[in-house]
């Protein structure tokens, strides 16, 4: 693919030296030379294109061009340039002994090379800068930087426009239609007759309700103008025939009688009403027409959860409950916050200011004394608001008050004792302030990490810094601290936390065994090594969070051991808080971990099921590198994600129940501890709103459907060509119900909605090319000129006579297309 050149403007401080380019522009561009493979190891050979275009020269030294990426980049040095390491995913660029200045006007190409492929933007470095040794204030971002495309040429085989061709092709048997709402309810029957409304209902509730009823007179004054009430729509709790999950609920549609809601509790009521929101025209039309319906419902599984990471890269309140509302609507009941982790810290806590003056903000400076610095392409500037950010208590009461409304209930995490850096570097710089201030012993009051700790490990994200001691009392008042104020901000929203996420994962080899406080805790407790440490710690933690009235959850590291099997590392539950009530959310079904979930569920540990192949909604929808995300698990598009048989993931595929050999099955008990789904949205590579959106929807609607509607007939078949049968044609069904009438609602209801649209596939045959989409009913448009299809283009009605190359894209109602895609 052709060099994507993109100017920059410099503009540098008054004040400096005038041999530095100032008021000028330049441009950069990265791209990947090649890929090597040598011996075991695979390099990528990578390439900075500089270009001065400003009218003075860059000087030979006092200059860095700073970058993060999520591929790491190998320390190196050559006479033209050295490469090397800052902080975590933080490197520069500086000139080296041969270089000799960048005159006006000329260009340079500075190579280095990368581990691994690097065959995705992801893994290109993000959020470039320059800066003066001498003048870090003045750094400024390059632009907004634009990557070549590693991987030139078309996607791999398996996203070609053929290959998709075949994935949207309908089945044999089409099976029932479509329903009418998502997800799929327990029981949806059809009545005779309409109920019409001109005017608004008179809605009926209890005060306990009122939520609903508000919810309600908002929805159908945004689509009726009458003033005066038409009719009855009665919202109560009671009891629901068969169910008794407080969500149950009763949907009543009579063309004589009005609406009627009935809950189990108020939790039923609210879903109901967002089963009653997909019923309603996408439009105001002066008159409604609704179809006389019952619903009964109920769901399959009590927790249904997404995480949403602000950690890395900060979301506001308001971008908070926009993902909120989107996950109400189909009836999610779990935000799980990732509030805290090594590249920041994003909640206000009284009394520990530097938590948030120092662990909130991110910017380049000559050292970390003031801040963090950069990560994950926030730049130089500490007030980018996606690296710097965070809630003071009224924002995140607002947060946990738009989710209460919604009747969903929102779980903090606060990492620890690994991927903690932003906490260890804030208390560090609190007792730096209070030293200075004369206050020794408060000073180490809340400290986290041993200043004598010489331990030599290496995190995930490259950090040798990031974790909190165990053997040190201030770590535990740290913690007390933390969870009695997080237990305040809930009692200020009228609410009671009940539950608090410790994170648990990832803590780096080799973390404490060089610490004096560890030792000496190990000595005192006559532990036997670091993993006793790691129980000790969180049986403490344990404890102090019971006497607060809070139980614990974590990632399964937190209720799991590694330990050596057939010469490789195996995690395998740990006894020693088995019957702790410890929930337990497992990301990890990777290689040698697929059955991980179930073995901890049968060793009696509540289980949260979060497959990082399945549920990591951060994964790149497909292997096409114009696709957003990592693709360091899987690639998970939305079929991936609604085939997932939760209770019998180690069947050889969706279509095939045989049980792939070696792997754990759920136990009767063990069934009966798996609480629920979540889906995980990290945002390492996910800085803006839009982004949120393409990476989230439609494969949120999935994990809808897995958590709520009752265990699906092909997940339930024992033959092979009865359970493809039984997938192809409800599979077929659902994509019918998002096509032909989910995605049109959402286009209307939600048209800021950055939703991915898949592309469409093509196949030839013969003189004709024929196309199909994955979403029934969908506008498609094509070309003949190799231009990508705009809303000029023509509209794809049946086979294209042609032999000539074929670019084709897919359109939502909105105008906003899919990547097209070519059929040569």
């Amino acid at each position: 693919m052709r060099a994507l050149w993109l100017t920059l403007g410099l503009l540098l401080g008054a004040g400096q030296a005038a041999a530095r380019p100032a008021g000028g522009e330049f441009a950069l561009r990265w791209s990947v030379a090649g890929i090597e493979q040598s011996g075991s190891e695979t390099l990528s050979h990578v390439r900075f294109s500089l270009r001065n275009g400003s009218g003075e020269a860059l000087p030979a030294t006092g200059w860095a061009i700073y970058f993060t990426t999520l591929a790491t980049a190998r320390p190196q040095q050559t006479a033209q340039l050295s490469v090397e390491e800052v902080a975590g995913t933080l490197y520069r660029l500086r000139p080296g002994p041969a270089f000799a200045g960048l005159p006006a006007g000329a260009s340079i190409d500075l190579d280095f090379t990368q581990p691994g492929a690097v065959t995705r933007p992801d893994k290109a470095p993000q959020g470039p800068y320059l800066a003066y040794d001498d003048a870090p204030a003045q750094a400024q971002r390059l632009g907004a930087y634009r990557i070549d495309a590693s991987v030139p040429g078309a996607p791999a085989a398996e996203d070609g426009p053929e290959a998709l061709y075949a994935r949207n092709a309908a089945p044999a048997a089409e099976g029932p239609p479509p329903g009418r709402v998502l997800p799929t309810p327990l029981i949806e029957r059809e009545g005779r007759g309409e109920l019409v409304l001109q005017a608004p209902p008179r809605i009926e509730a209890p005060a306990a309700l009122g939520p609903e009823q508000a919810r309600l007179r908002d929805l159908f004054a945004a689509h009726l103008p009458g003033l005066r009430p038409q009719g009855r729509l009665r919202l109560a709790l009671g009891p629901v025939a068969g169910q008794t999950s407080p969500e149950a609920y009763r949907l009543r549609i009579d063309p004589a009688d009005g609406i009627a809601i009935t809950g189990v509790g108020a939790e039923g009521v609210a879903r109901g009403v967002e089963s009653l929101r997909q019923l309603l025209p996408a439009a105001p039309a002066g008159r409604l027409a609704l179809p006389a319906l019952e619903i009964v419902d109920a769901p399959r599984f009590a927790y249904r959860g997404l995480m949403l990471d602000v950690a890395r890269n900060f979301r506001s309140p308001a971008e908070v409950c926009r993902v909120v509302e989107l996950m109400a609507q189909f009836k999610l009941n779990r935000l799980h916050l990732h509030l805290t982790d090594d590249e920041g810290w994003r909640l206000a806590i009284p009394g520990l200011p530097e938590l948030t003056t120092y662990g909130a903000v991110r910017g380049h400076a000559a050292d970390e004394s003031e801040h963090l610095l950069p990560a994950h392409g926030s730049g130089p500037d500490p007030r980018d608001p996606r690296g710097s950010g965070f809630y003071d208590a009224r924002g995140f009461i607002a947060i946990l008050r738009c989710a209460a409304e919604r009747r969903i209930e929102v779980l903090p995490e606060i990492e620890m004792p690994g991927h903690a850096r932003a906490a260890v570097k804030a208390m560090e710089a609190r007792a730096r302030r209070l030293q200075a201030e004369g206050r020794p012993a408060e000073a180490e009051r809340y400290r986290l990490r041993d200043p004598a700790d010489r331990s030599r490990y290496r995190s995930a994200q490259g950090h040798d810094d990031n974790v909190i001691d165990p053997g040190l009392p201030s770590t535990y008042r740290f913690v007390q601290r933390v969870l009695g104020e997080l237990k305040s901000l809930y009692a200020r929203a009228g609410l009671t936390l009940r539950r608090v996420h410790l994170g648990g994962d990832e803590l780096g080899d080799g973390a404490w065994e060089q610490s004096p406080a560890t030792l000496a805790l190990m000595k005192r407790q006559h532990l036997a090594g670091t993993a006793d440490a790691w129980d000790a710690f969180y049986g403490r933690i344990a404890r102090d969070a019971a006497a607060l009235g809070l139980q614990l959850a974590g990632w399964e590291e937190l209720g799991a051991r590694k330990t050596g099997l057939a010469g490789r590392d195996r995690l395998v539950p740990n006894p020693r808080f088995k019957g702790r009530a410890f929930e337990l959310f497992v990301w990890n079904n990777l290689d040698g971990s697929e059955d991980l979930a179930y073995r901890l569920a049968n060793a009696g540990y509540g289980v949260v099921l979060a497959p990082a192949t399945r549920l990591y909604f951060d994964m790149a929808a497909s292997h096409d590198p114009r696709e957003p995300g990592v693709d360091w698990a899987a690639y998970a598009d939305l079929h991936d994600v609604w085939s997932f048989a939760p209770l019998d993931d180690t069947r050889s595929s969706a279509t095939d129940p045989r049980p792939r050999a070696g792997l754990d099955a759920l136990s009767d008990a063990g069934r009966r501890r798996v609480l629920g789904l979540e889906g995980t949205l990290f945002s390492e590579a996910m800085r803006e709103p839009a982004q949120t959106d393409y990476l989230l929807m439609p494969r949120l609607l999935g994990l809808a459907e897995r958590a709520w509607a009752a265990d699906p007939a092909w997940a339930r078949a024992r033959d092979p060509a009865e359970a493809r049968r039984l997938h192809d044609a409800d599979w077929w069904r659902w994509r019918r119900l998002l096509g032909e009438r989910l995605l049109p609602w959402l286009d209307a209801t939600w048209p800021d909605l950055a939703y991915r649209m898949p592309p469409p596939g093509l196949r030839r045959e013969g003189g004709r090319v024929l196309v199909n989409h994955l979403f029934p009913g969908t506008t498609v448009r094509y070309t003949l000129d190799g231009s990508a299809p705009g809303a000029d283009s023509p509209v794809v009605d049946g086979a294209i006579v042609t032999d000539r190359p074929i670019t084709a894209a897919a359109f939502t109602r909105n105008g906003r297309t899919s990547l097209p895609v070519t059929l040569p």
